[in-house]
């Protein structure tokens, strides 16, 4: 077991390490929601230009303290200086291949928890190459799409087992977004419906779940309640921010408004975890 927090904010009492029934992944994923707020960790973020602002807000309004430098000659410092880390495939380029080289170096030493984002591999086989590349350094967690999971795992079409297979080959918890998320380990799994189809609207908002993602990985050991945990909470505060959004725009910005609003009680009561 990689070495971790272990929240218990709400009183609940871990008998074991890991979760297994949902109500027990529920309150464990609102106990992490609750460290994060106390805690503050830093997240640092390498992640696509379109995805920097709306990651960075949201990390914010969940508690987390961001950094999105790129350069790097200064991602190892801020690499070291941080609670987990996000490598975002997204506008891949020398500068950002460099900089992800220099952040695992940094990170693997530490044993600092990572979330790979692996956008568009089932596009590009140059970026699908670089994906399996930093794949063998193990990220705790993998969030990617059908499409994606299906490029990495090397099948044409996506299932289930597919995620189940490659999250115990990368030695990761994989977590497969769509309109009902899928967390598995291989030999535990969670499904997350909380959500809003107005998430798929706003450009960068699933680069900004994964940064969220990172920021839960900062406050537990447990990978899976991390991964159904930020899912859970981007899907609840998605839910409120579509009550009163008249489109995608108003939406936006309502996202960080509902996510900065959200409690860990909410968490508790809402989440959608099976």
């Amino acid at each position: 077991m990689r070495p971790g927090f272990l929240p218990v904010c709400l009183g609940y009492a871990m008998t074991h390490d890991s979760p297994t029934t949902p109500a027990e992944v529920v309150l464990a994923a609102a106990d992490a929601f609750a460290t994060l707020r106390e805690r503050k960790p830093r997240v640092h973020v390498i992640t696509n230009t379109v995805a920097q602002p709306i990651s960075a807000n949201l990390l914010i309004a969940a508690g987390a303290v961001p950094s999105m430098t790129v350069s790097p000659e200064e991602v190892p410092d801020f690499a070291a200086r941080s609670d987990a880390l996000l490598v975002n495939l997204g506008t891949l380029d020398n500068e950002r291949r460099s900089a992800i080289s220099g952040a695992l170096d940094v990170v693997g030493e530490a044993r600092t928890p990572w979330v790979l984002d692996p956008v568009f591999v089932d596009v590009s086989p140059t970026r699908l190459s670089f994906a399996r590349e930093i794949l063998a350094r193990e990220p705790w967690i993998i969030r990617v799409n059908p499409k994606e999971a299906a490029a990495l795992a090397e099948v044409e079409a996506y299932e289930p087992s597919v995620a189940d297979r490659l999250a115990l080959e990368a030695v990761s918890v994989v977590l497969v977004t769509g309109a009902a998320d899928y967390a598995t380990s291989g030999s535990r799994h969670a499904q997350v419906a909380n959500g809003n189809p107005l998430l798929a609207q706003v450009t960068g908002s699933g680069c900004a779940g994964s940064a969220l993602t990172a920021a839960f990985l900062a406050v537990t050991h447990d990978a899976l309640v991390a991964a159904a945990g930020a899912a859970a909470v981007i899907g609840i505060a998605a839910e409120n921010a579509a009550q009163s959004a008249e489109g995608p725009g108003s939406f936006a910005w309502r996202l960080v408004d509902a996510l900065y609003a959200l409690s860990p009680a909410d968490i508790a009561r809402r989440a959608r975890i099976a």
